[in-house]
């Protein structure tokens, strides 16, 4: 029982993260300039990530300088580019979508990948997810901008797999997950410098209220968000962990009935009670102990052996 409630306390930490990822888009639409993808990934991640170095300064070393750009660029800079891309492009309802095929490509490569035992019911709760989030979020007017659709599919394809490389590669002995973070973000973030330099350049002013939406996206949206995630993905298997990035569209839904004055329709709320079936769903597939291999298990880096022991021992 005190294990069941542990598990749980993780989890629900965790979901913080994707649960906050849910505002962005109505701060993006709210908050921030027009039409600069580019410039606002790299000011929700630059900034983010020289804040944890400054909190916990320590620098990669050996092969961790290599795998710190590979996560920093799958997990931040190209899906945080593409993301917003997406964002700019398409209503927020299909780039929810577009990524609700996320749980469907981690459960995919975890198999492959981790050698993680991936249940059918992780891929009907995959299938049934997409199909909620269709109809929680799709208008009929929706317009589909074949760059916007790429640009989504893209940023999905990238994050899922920085999701598993996350897993599989673990952290450096010794590091801590706030340094760990701030690795990724900087790199991720000082990825997208240069593109937004030559293909947006920079705005000639900027408002309090854009200087606000900067702010939260750097230090609520994304420093927090992805610490809390980043140490999920440490302790939770990745085929588990990654259906909570069905939260986002979720809360995007309740922030645009809360702040927007948005009103859901009938099959917006079959689409609503379906993705939550779903989620709940997934989070029954899984069992302490079953689907870490030894390799796994080897290569996480800190901490013990096993995702339960290392929610006891506070890791």
């Amino acid at each position: 029982m005190q294990r069941d409630s542990r598990q749980l306390r993780l989890l629900m930490t965790t979901a913080i993260g994707p649960a906050l990822w849910g505002t962005t888009y109505y701060v993006t639409t709210e908050w921030l300039p027009d039409g600069r993808p580019l410039l606002v990934g790299a000011m929700r991640a630059l900034p983010a990530g020289l804040l944890l170095l400054a909190l916990a300064p320590r620098l990669p070393v050996g092969d961790w300088w290599w795998k710190t750009a590979v996560l920093g660029v799958t997990n931040i800079g190209a899906f945080f580019g593409l993301l917003f891309v997406a964002a700019y492009e398409l209503p927020g309802g299909v780039a929810g979508t577009l990524g609700a095929v996320q749980p469907l490509i981690v459960a995919t490569l975890s198999a492959l990948v981790l050698m993680e035992r991936v249940r059918p019911r992780v891929f009907v709760a995959g299938l049934s997810a997409v199909l909620g989030v269709a109809l929680l979020v799709l208008r009929g007017e929706a317009a589909m901008s074949p760059l916007g659709v790429l640009a989504g599919l893209a940023a999905t394809l990238s994050m899922s797999i920085g999701v598993v490389l996350t897993k599989r590669w673990g952290r450096p002995a010794g590091v801590s997950l706030l340094t760990f973070t701030g690795w990724m973000l900087t790199a991720g973030g000082a990825a997208l410098v240069l593109p937004t330099l030559l293909l947006e350049g920079l705005p000639r002013t900027v408002t309090w209220a854009q200087a606000a939406g900067f702010a939260y996206m750097a230090l609520i949206n994304t420093a927090l968000a992805y610490g809390l995630w980043v140490r999920g993905l440490q302790l939770l298997p990745a085929s588990r962990a990654t259906y909570l990035t069905l939260l986002p569209p979720l809360v995007a839904t309740l922030v645009g009935v809360a702040l927007a004055g948005e009103r859901l329709t009938g099959w917006q709320g079959v689409g609503f009670t379906i993705t939550v079936a779903s989620f709940a769903l997934a989070q029954t597939t899984w069992r302490p102990g079953r689907s870490w291999p030894r390799a796994a298990r080897g290569a996480r880096g800190p901490g013990p052996a096993s995702p339960t022991a290392a929610v006891a021992s506070g890791h």
